[in-house]
């Protein structure tokens, strides 16, 4: 890279963050709902609330998800989407069709927020596997669901599929379910495209999961559709869930999160050990496996993901902003635009 070349890229870069700053001070930022006070507590500026530590997310990108639950449904089926919806900013509630106490199952009691008659208006709308049947074989739930005209995208994990299937949702459209349920879902409902072996399906505005875990998966895409694929990496971060493979399902919309993902020679360029704070170092690496760098310091990894051109952000939303010379290598980085170079050793 030239000189002129180096000094325009500077330039937009620092454009770039007046601009991030000037809608950061038009933007109200939430912390996730982690069930403490600051749930309650706006804020004008990104960054990481001084109570919980949480990454603190736009109050706009917040969205509200209803959560069907049904005596026996499986535990991880509702409890690991709900991890990763709840880390990601979204508020969710739990329904039933009676509002009373559930066993799931057989184990876990949980008491539903709402019933069906009293049940707010939802973004999304979620249903699960175990003993699905008690939902979509219940014609107060199917009316209820068909009710809900302000729902932006239907979710479903495992035999959950069943209830959106009754409802209609799924018809013209293909869907896939839990492994042992997929003939099944097949023979009832000739009107929908069942696939398998895909870990989910998104047609869309409606997405369905396979069995139990890949509940998880499907939660983080629809995370990196909604917020971008940085804030579900972060969310798969958090919650340590090392199995989320990129873009390992079949996505049939056109708003594919995984679509723009850089070449491994991009990230390669920036392999290398390098100066950190306090005389320290710290190692950078491809990892092929999440599509980001890893920074490797005093024995921990922790990933560096790519935002645009030369800057990056680590897992608390922070920037990193590499530096090129004249001949167009990466000599080093910067936390801050007016901040120190740490070299590339």
């Amino acid at each position: 890279m030239n000189k002129s070349i180096f000094l325009l890229a500077t330039c937009l870069v620092t454009l770039c963050t007046m601009a991030q700053n000037n809608i950061s001070m038009e933007t109200t930022y939430i912390c996730p709902p982690c069930g403490a006070t600051c749930d309650e507590v706006e804020h004008n500026s990104p960054g990481v609330c001084s109570h919980c530590n949480m990454i603190l997310i736009k109050k706009s990108d917040s969205k509200t998800i209803a959560f069907y639950l049904q005596d026996g449904v499986e535990v991880l089926d509702f409890a690991g989407p709900m991890e990763v919806f709840a880390y990601a900013g979204y508020k969710v509630f739990t329904v039933s069709a009676d509002q009373k106490p559930i066993k799931s199952q057989g184990i876990l009691t949980v008491t539903p927020d709402y019933s069906v008659d009293n049940a707010p208006d939802a973004d999304i709308l979620a249903f699960f596997g175990g003993n699905s049947g008690a939902a979509s074989q219940n014609p107060k739930v199917i009316e209820w669901v068909q009710r809900q005209k302000k729902v932006q995208y239907h979710f479903s994990v495992c035999t959950g599929a069943f209830v959106l299937a009754e409802a209609g949702i799924l018809n013209g459209k293909t869907a896939t379910t839990f492994h042992n349920a997929l003939d099944d879902l097949e023979n009832n409902y000739p009107k929908i495209d069942v696939r398998k072996n895909v870990r989910f399906v998104d047609n869309g505005n409606v997405i369905t999961t396979a069995g139990i875990s890949a509940g998880i998966d499907g939660a983080l895409h629809l995370v990196a559709k909604l917020q971008g694929l940085n804030a579900a990496k972060r969310t798969a971060y958090y919650m340590e869930y090392d199995n989320w493979k990129l873009g390992d399902g079949l996505i049939l919309s056109e708003d594919n999160p995984y679509s723009k993902k850089k070449s491994t020679a991009f990230f390669k360029g920036f392999e290398g050990t390098y100066e950190y704070e306090n005389n320290s170092e710290l190692k950078l690496v491809f990892n092929e496996h999440e599509g980001n760098l890893t920074a490797n310091l005093n024995g921990v990894s922790y990933p560096v993901y790519h935002e645009n051109g030369d800057i990056f952000s680590d897992v608390g939303s922070e920037p990193i902003l590499f530096q090129r010379n004249e001949a167009d290598e990466v000599i080093g980085y910067r936390l801050r635009e007016d901040g120190k170079l740490f070299q590339r050793l």
